[in-house]
């Protein structure tokens, strides 16, 4: 377990440096730069010197060689430290960090709608002996994978919030406000894991061990849940990491339709302004969260399936 978990840790830290340096040579890459647009074109009738140019960028390191730049970037990111807003001149990690727990919120009320969702129609839907039944609900996940999330939102702002007035449409005042951003994010994210959940059990259900236990006189539900759920959990388990890690990118379209204060409105306005401070912090807390919980679940894997602790074993 130990040699497992060394492993683990350092995939993390590559996954982690991997997403520092792809989104600071792309930055890099994009035409302009925020201070010239900061300075020459973001506000009307403002005239800037090349003088003056060069020494805003030279405030903010830009005019250093590019791998100097990544050097020094790299060091003090490595301390927490992304630098200040090239657009507000606040303390990047400090913005981001600010904006996270309205983020969180949504997100984790979300994974759990997804679970809830994705788990019942899965299970439902391999456990019924009614093929139309069955074939409608295992239609759903296909379905809610191929939904844009943009689109989901603003059906559900026209139906729940103009037309029955249950929700708001707007703002994060509450708990009524998450409901539907939350839903949003869950449906594309829950119609995943309800498509690999039943696939996995569908396959565990022609396994000659879940006839085995039937013949022997359990219940279906019994086979289900003590027998099936568990094998068919650790595919379901691997894709639940992945979509769970996501689901902070899809939070930035997400708190867009709903106007919501978040991560998703720091992201929209540092991407539009090019404050590279600000996005590359935003990048690695995402790819920290992706990473945080894909380590979780690859511990939880040999707890799940114990021919992995066997593997583990006898590959050292």
């Amino acid at each position: 377990m130990k040699r497992y978990l060394f492993r683990r840790l350092l995939q993390a830290v590559f996954v982690l440096w991997a997403a520092f340096t792809v989104s600071f040579v792309i930055l890099y890459l994009l035409p302009g730069d925020a201070v010239s647009a900061k300075l020459g074109g973001g506000e009307a009738g403002l005239s800037v010197t090349p003088e003056q140019l060069a020494a805003a960028k030279a405030e903010y390191g830009l005019d250093d060689p590019l791998p100097l730049q990544y050097g020094k970037r790299l060091v003090a990111a490595l301390q927490g430290d992304f630098g200040r807003s090239i657009s507000t001149g606040d303390d990047a990690t400090d913005m981001v960090v600010s904006a996270l727990p309205p983020t969180l919120a949504v997100t984790g009320f979300a994974l759990v709608l997804a679970i809830l969702f994705g788990g019942g129609v899965a299970f439902a839907g391999t456990y019924t002996r009614h093929r139309w039944l069955g074939n409608v609900l295992l239609a759903l996940p296909p379905l809610g994978i191929s939904l844009p999330p943009f689109w989901v939102g603003l059906i559900l702002i026209q139906f729940f919030s103009f037309q029955l007035r249950l929700v708001p449409a707007l703002g994060s005042n509450g708990f009524a406000s998450l409901i539907l951003p939350a839903i949003t994010l869950a449906i594309p994210t829950g119609a995943i894991i309800g498509q690999v959940l039943a696939k996995s059990l569908r396959t565990q259900l022609a396994e000659p061990y879940a006839e085995i236990v039937l013949a022997k006189g359990a219940s279906r539900l019994r086979v289900h849940f003590g027998h099936l759920l568990r094998n068919a959990a650790v595919p379901t388990l691997t894709i639940a990491g992945v979509v769970a890690g996501n689901l902070i990118a899809g939070s930035v379209i997400t708190e867009t339709v709903f106007s919501r204060d978040g991560l998703g409105r720091v992201t929209s306005s540092a991407v539009t302004a090019q404050d590279i401070p600000v996005v590359q912090a935003v990048i690695v807390l995402a790819a920290l969260v992706f990473v945080v919980i894909n380590l979780l679940v690859d511990l939880v894997y040999p707890l799940l399936d114990p021919r992995i602790r066997h593997r583990e074993t006898a590959d050292a």
